[in-house]
């Protein structure tokens, strides 16, 4: 069992883009590790932030607001942020939260990329 707390991420640099692949459920005890993930990928100031979710089977609402603030940390700085992989369950807390009209999800990360 993983500690509490801890979650695997890869930082992948693709082209100009940085993309963050986190592996694991992102619940109350994961998003603060999450989130100093996401702040590295964007430190890199990438020309596209992409977050690719393919690795995650579940994301509570910490895990979702730690998006929303990447997101708005990526508007500040005009990188775009992009989610990809999503697996039904996590696209189902977003579509009922209506943050798929926020944030740009796309199926893959080829079409991230692209």
């Amino acid at each position: 069992m993983a500690e509490r707390g801890v979650i695997k991420v890869n930082i992948v640099k693709e082209g100009a883009a940085v993309i963050v692949v986190p592996e694991g459920d992102i619940g109350y005890h994961e998003a603060p590790s999450f989130k100093q993930f996401l702040k590295s990928g964007l430190d890199q100031k990438p020309a596209k932030l992409v977050v690719d979710l393919a690795g995650v089977p579940y994301m509570a609402t910490p895990g979702v607001a730690t998006l929303v603030e990447a997101l708005q940390g990526t508007k500040k700085q005009q990188i775009p942020l992009v989610l990809c992989g999503m697996s039904d369950r996590v696209r189902a807390i977003f579509e009922i939260a209506r943050l798929h009209t926020v944030f740009t999800i796309v199926t893959s990360r080829s079409d991230a990329l692209g």
